[in-house]
């Protein structure tokens, strides 16, 4: 080779060498992504809450007795369990009480009077019917038969009084014992006592609803919950009685417990400065954790309005507006724009009916700069 020509393919080596180096130098990094395979499972349609929920007790009641009064009795401590009639507080009643003990004196006082009353009157009716058969026999004038007739007709009366009274009297006990009644505060159903709002010897008055008086005592029936949670107004039409549901409490952490709806407000709630929103009560199915619940949790509902199995499907972080995704290339460590056509979808997963085939892997880290097709990547180790 001559001389002069080695020397151009040493400078033409150089000049590759060169370019090489800064080609590799120049080009754009490799950028860094996450992605998720397509898979086949349940996807499911849902509705959620737009606030936080509330647990609530089955059962909850404001107690107070009918009366203003002074407490003289009070059995039970706030958490106590008790059983429906149970006594839990007693007002000052001595004088009630007297009076009852008095009003029953009066009836037995009655009743003897009564049997008096009545032996007297059965004495005279036997002695106006023989006085009826002397004057057959013009023993006696019929004057006298009319006088024991009249005489037997007076006992009579006299006793269907004393009746009366009697009747009078236990209607009076019946009174008392009324009064007695609202001076004592008995459990409607079995519960636990939530709170008492007052201590012995001090003084607690009706609480009627719409007056700001706290009540004497709060129970709770705790043998069942169900949540209230509030939906979107847009969401309402679709959420039916009887339709499976998810709660789920920061108490218990990430644990679902399934639920059914039981009840839809009628009407919807427009609050100042909050989005319109409708009322919605789930109640529990089957779980076994409700001993542990604790009113006033606060819940999120999830309502399942439609379910699809064993479809094709992605994260839902995937999509870009709703009709697009990258897909990435493992030959040629690059992505590929591609469109789709989406099914049924929520916060998690989306239904794929058309676009991709199960096995291949979508960009979920949507939010990285420069991504679009043809991009060089390499897929993140985390």
């Amino acid at each position: 080779m001559p001389r002069h020509s080695f020397r151009w393919f040493i400078l033409l080596l150089i000049i590759i060498i060169a370019g090489t180096l800064v080609w590799f130098k120049m080009r754009p990094e490799d950028i860094e992504i996450s992605v998720s395979q397509v898979t086949r499972g349940t996807v499911e349609k849902i509705v959620a809450n737009t606030r936080a929920g509330t647990l609530n007790a089955c059962r909850k009641a404001n107690l107070s007795p009918g009366i203003g009064g002074q407490i003289n009795l009070l059995t039970v401590e706030e958490g106590d369990r008790v059983s429906a009639g149970q006594l839990l507080v007693e007002l000052w009643n001595n004088d009630l009480k007297s009076e009852a003990v008095l009003a029953k004196k009066e009836i037995k006082a009655a009743e003897a009077k009564t049997a008096a009353s009545l032996l007297e009157a059965e004495i005279a009716a036997r002695e106006a019917e023989r006085k009826q058969k002397l004057v057959q026999d013009n023993a006696i004038s019929d004057q006298d038969v009319d006088k024991a007739k009249t005489e037997a007709s007076i006992r009579r009366a006299a006793y269907n009084a004393v009746l009366t009274e009697v009747e009078a009297r236990r209607a009076h006990l019946a009174v008392i014992n009324a009064q007695l009644e609202r001076t004592r505060l008995v459990a409607p159903f079995d519960g636990i006592i939530a709170k008492i709002n007052g201590e012995l010897n001090e003084y607690v008055t009706p609480s009627p609803p719409g007056i700001a008086t706290p009540p004497t005592v709060e129970l709770l029936d705790t043998s069942c919950f169900y949540v209230i949670a509030p939906i979107d107004e847009v969401d309402a039409p679709a959420v039916k009685i009887n339709m499976d549901a998810r709660v789920i409490m920061d108490a218990f952490g990430e644990k679902h417990f399934p639920a059914r709806v039981r009840r839809i407000d009628p009407y919807v709630l427009d609050r100042e400065k909050q989005a319109r929103t409708v009322d919605v009560e789930v109640e529990f199915i089957n779980s076994d954790k409700e001993n542990d619940f604790l009113a006033g949790y606060s819940a999120d509902v999830e309502i399942i309005i439609e379910v699809q199995n064993n479809v094709l499907r992605i994260p839902t972080q995937a999509l870009l507006d709703s009709s697009r995704v990258f897909v990435y290339q493992p030959r040629s460590r690059t992505l590929q724009e591609r469109s789709v056509k989406i099914g049924l979808s929520n916060w998690d997963n989306t239904q794929i009916i058309e676009g991709l085939q199960e096995g291949e892997s979508v960009v979920i880290s949507t939010d990285r700069p420069g991504l679009e097709g043809g991009v060089r990547v390499t897929i993140s180790q985390e």
